[in-house]
């Protein structure tokens, strides 16, 4: 996996993306392979599988987590699977928050065992197995639609309403996992988060398929706690300047701003300018869960800097509020039809 989008993915297609065509179609073709698999394991729960068209954030884990709230709600004991960004895990593994750290399982991983059962495993299949040995009856999956090893019960691609699908293209040559046709055909829904027209053309191309659209936005949580401070935000996540443009809306003052590669791994160096930066100007350090997740993980200067950095928590939203409920509905009924024919 790319570890650092290039520039060139996120505009108009040109002569690098040219270039590198070639590539992306062979990428393409597997790709699509993989998605049209047949043969995939049946696990004895519902599957939920949160995705995105794109390398990068596009909201994935907050949509998870949201779904997450809901199931709970209604007296499901939900479990989380997840690859496991960087982390040093080799088998499927339950994540203990109060043990475990970023540096170890990903710090998605992290966010998600704080609201419920998770597991981090390369092998989605022996990942889903260890969820329903504890006692998970109901699977969501943040990332891995591409892999196609799981039966999915509800299929959903999470994109960001400003950013899109960039160029369009396929890796290399783009963001693009997998031909976004393919990918709408096989899911079940597509979830379009924040505002703008960078996604209309996945919307017509989801409303053709007649595949249902559901319209949703990170809310923060606590920012009236930053309104009317002068801060200095940094992020290393998919897309920092979603981070913060949600700053910026919720009033918070942002006299700096620094964005880093997704996952970056902070640097001595880089903690100290952010630290000295803000002490020279009397900024208020602040940035996302996962990159607080990560530091807490860190080495070196990464503790000092947690002790100086406050977090923006953000929530899913979505714009019908029985959108949750209803996807739930969808995946206990798509896992009773395939139980009931097996």
């Amino acid at each position: 996996m790319v570890s650092e989008a290039p520039p060139f993915w996120w505009q108009s297609a040109g002569i690098q993306s040219a270039l590198l065509s070639p590539l992306g179609w062979v990428y393409g073709r597997v790709a699509r392979r993989i998605l049209d698999r047949r043969v995939r394991k049946a696990v004895a729960a519902p599957v939920i599988c949160v995705g995105n068209f794109t390398v990068g954030g596009s909201g994935k884990t907050p949509t998870a987590l949201a779904l997450a709230d809901t199931a709970i709600a209604r007296g499901f004991k939900p479990g989380f699977l997840s690859r496991g960004y960087g982390g040093g895990v080799r088998h499927a593994t339950v994540v203990d928050p109060a043990r475990d750290t970023a540096r170890l399982v990903g710090d998605e991983p992290m966010l998600l065992a704080a609201k419920a059962l998770t597991v981090v495993s390369a092998n989605r299949v022996e990942g889903a197995d260890l969820l329903v040995r504890h006692g998970a009856d109901l699977i969501i999956m943040d990332d891995g639609f591409q892999s196609a090893r799981l039966v999915f019960d509800q299929a959903l691609l999470v994109v960001d309403a400003r950013r899109g699908v960039g160029n369009g293209c396929v890796l290399p040559a783009g963001p693009v996992r997998a031909p976004i046709l393919d990918q709408i055909r096989h899911a079940d829904a597509l979830i379009v988060v924040g505002e703008g027209n960078g996604a209309d053309p996945m919307i017509r191309l989801a409303a053709r398929a007649a595949k249902p659209i559901h319209l949703a936005r990170l809310q923060p949580r606590n920012a009236a706690q930053f309104r009317d401070r002068n801060c200095l935000a940094f992020a290393a996540i998919g897309d920092p300047e979603k981070f913060f443009a949600t700053l910026e809306e919720a009033h918070v003052r942002l006299a700096r701003r620094q964005g880093f590669s997704d996952h970056h791994p902070f640097s001595d160096d880089e903690i100290n300018d952010l630290m000295a930066e803000a002490e020279l100007y009397g900024l208020n350090l602040i940035t996302t869960e996962k990159d607080y997740a990560r530091l807490l993980a860190g080495h070196g200067r990464a503790l000092d800097l947690v002790k100086k950095t406050a977090v923006l928590k953000v929530e899913m939203v979505f714009d019908s509020p029985d959108v949750p409920g209803a996807i739930i509905d969808a995946a206990v009924t798509a896992f009773k039809r395939r139980r009931t024919s097996a």
